[in-house]
């Protein structure tokens, strides 16, 4: 991940007047105490699961491999919430030390590390989101989610390399290798670890996905001036709402991603925190936010979200793991 990743509870962000935010008004990383891990698990009907059942998933989960280690949500709320706290997920200084070893593993024995939410998720959403660039056009924006399994007979004919594509926080680069696999060509990721954007530069040169574009940038304080028509995040909002400052680096976030994402283009969020009704309470909240200062202002709508995720009863709710919803720009 790094660039960030992973995040909230009950989106209340509708209720924020508009903020004007500069680094100033942000606490360093070093200058904050950071609480032990806690890990959130929602259910599609935005439910949460009592602390002792959570630590119980989060064990079964991180035993068997499905999420990186350490694995942390956190909350969209204005006010701190009880059950989920800032973890050192949130803070560039554990990235950096992160890749930094995975980086050295590369070297030695050729590993490529973590893969953010497992193999399966990263698969599903590159053919997912592959499937909604062939079929999803300004002019007719449709819900999609179930053809993903569609054949490339029954897809309408479309030019993949016309989709410029930025994955932020793209950690070791492996989820733009599976976009590429499937046709996408205008590729970029980009991370504010430098030594993710190393080791994510070494496998693609390695596995022979060169024409993958990698820059070491901070989504927050981004220096890119192109726009995307398709932008994707796999676990970055996740990271930044983690950070001790989350609240208001969120709406950050969602400032820059306004300005990356092209007229009529895409963003693919996927977290393991939020349920699709939560980051689309999200969005919701930054287009009253914007709309209400500036009425021709950019705004997202939503478009379609993966259901083809296992999921699980409790409590009378059933729930997944992991949520992958799509939005368009007005």
């Amino acid at each position: 991940m790094a660039g960030m990743r992973w995040p909230p509870e009950d989106s209340e962000m509708s209720q924020i007047r508009p903020v004007t935010v500069t680094p100033a008004d942000l606490i360093s990383d070093d200058d904050r105490s950071v609480a032990a891990d806690s890990w959130s698990i929602k259910s599609d009907y935005g439910s949460t699961l009592d602390d002792e059942q959570r630590h119980v998933d989060a064990s079964d989960a991180l035993s068997s491999g499905i999420f990186r280690a350490a694995s942390d949500c956190s909350s969209d709320k204005e006010a701190p919430d009880a059950e989920v706290e800032p973890s050192v997920l949130g803070l560039q200084s554990y990235w950096d030390s992160t890749y930094a070893e995975e980086l050295a593993n590369f070297h030695e024995h050729g590993h490529a590390g973590e893969v953010w939410f497992g193999a399966d998720v990263m698969d599903t959403v590159a053919a997912w989101t592959k499937n909604l660039c062939t079929n999803v056009s300004p002019d007719n924006v449709q819900d999609l989610a179930n053809d993903v399994s569609k054949s490339d007979s029954e897809t309408h004919s479309a030019d993949l390399s016309t989709w410029s594509v930025l994955d932020i926080g793209t950690g070791n680069g492996l989820f733009l290798q599976e976009f590429a696999k499937q046709g996408f060509t205008d590729l970029m990721g980009t991370d504010y670890s430098e030594g993710a954007v190393d080791l994510a530069r070494g496998l693609a040169e390695r596995d022979g996905f060169t024409n993958i574009a990698f820059m070491v940038d901070d989504i927050l304080e981004t220096k890119l001036e192109r726009q995307f028509r398709l932008v994707v995040d796999k676990g970055t909002l996740d990271a930044i709402g983690l950070h001790p400052d989350g609240h208001i680096k969120k709406i950050m976030y969602w400032d820059t991603v306004a300005k990356l994402v092209s007229p009529g283009g895409m963003l693919v969020i996927t977290s393991c925190n939020s349920t699709k009704d939560e980051l689309m309470q999200e969005v919701e909240a930054f287009n009253q936010r914007k709309l209400a200062a500036d009425p021709l202002a950019t705004s997202f709508r939503y478009v379609s979200h993966v259901r083809t995720y296992p999921t699980f009863m409790f409590g009378g709710s059933e729930g997944s793991r992991v949520a992958t919803v799509a939005f368009v720009r007005n």
